[in-house]
């Protein structure tokens, strides 16, 4: 047999299955990239929230994994895993804001004042005798104080913050305020204002809300409840509740 003929035929009748060519460029290429964003994940310092979106994205675009991707604001966001790191990432944030608050509360001796995170965001909340006298909306001067250390980390923050104001059920009937309603707002939108006027807070970032007598955190059954509820609470809002906010 001519040695052209007899190389054919071994080649053809090899004692293994044969791939197509194409699979071994196919193969060489996906272990190449993957060897790539390896060597770029060990050797350099970068975002892994970024490194697993872009890795996705990637494995999405050429057929490896069902789905695609999707662009928002300058990222790769996978569904889930991406919301999931930004809401960590706000509440490491809003935590951060929080001890530092915190700090400012400890190192001066504070008092009537409490700082917690729930689901709306972090919450500074004043009891009624920490900003006002009984029955009044003016802000008292030593309490202009606390807002004044307050305000930076405020205004620095990129979250909308909304003051609002509570009430016991009390009923007031003055020439001022006829009713908890008045009181309660009245006492939020001063302290926007000063946030506003003294510290130049941006007026677009900031809300005031009144809820009178209507949404206590403790029952109204004895004078200790009724000071709990008489208070203002600054919320810095998380982006997911920033939306329900006029623009």
């Amino acid at each position: 047999m001519p040695a052209n003929r007899r190389r054919r035929v071994d080649e053809g009748t090899g004692s293994g299955p044969s791939s197509p060519l194409w699979m071994t460029t196919y193969g060489d290429l996906i272990t190449q990239i993957l060897i790539f964003f390896v060597l770029l994940y060990s050797l350099s310092s970068i975002d892994t929230r970024k490194f697993d979106m872009a890795m996705t994205s990637l494995q999405g675009s050429l057929g490896i994994l069902q789905g695609g991707k999707t662009y928002f604001k300058g990222d790769f966001i996978e569904s889930g895993t991406g919301q999931n790191y930004v809401g960590e990432q706000e509440k490491t944030e809003l935590e951060k804001i929080g001890n530092e608050i915190e700090k400012i509360i400890e190192s001066n001796n504070l008092k009537g004042i409490r700082v917690d995170m729930d689901e709306r965001g972090l919450m500074i909340r004043f009891l009624e005798g920490a900003l006002f006298d009984s029955g009044k909306a003016d802000i008292k001067e030593e309490s202009k104080k606390v807002l004044d250390k307050i305000a930076p980390i405020l205004k620095e923050s990129n979250h909308h913050i909304r003051v609002e104001g509570h009430t016991d059920n009390v009923p007031i009937h003055t020439k001022e305020f006829p009713s908890n309603w008045e009181l309660s707002t009245t006492r939020a939108v001063n302290v926007v204002r000063y946030f506003i006027e003294m510290h130049g807070i941006d007026p677009k970032k900031v809300s005031a809300a009144g809820y009178g007598e209507y949404r206590p955190i403790a029952p109204n059954d004895s004078e200790k409840n009724r000071a709990l509820n008489r208070r203002v609470d600054i919320i810095i809002l998380k982006s997911s509740y920033e939306k329900q906010e006029p623009n």
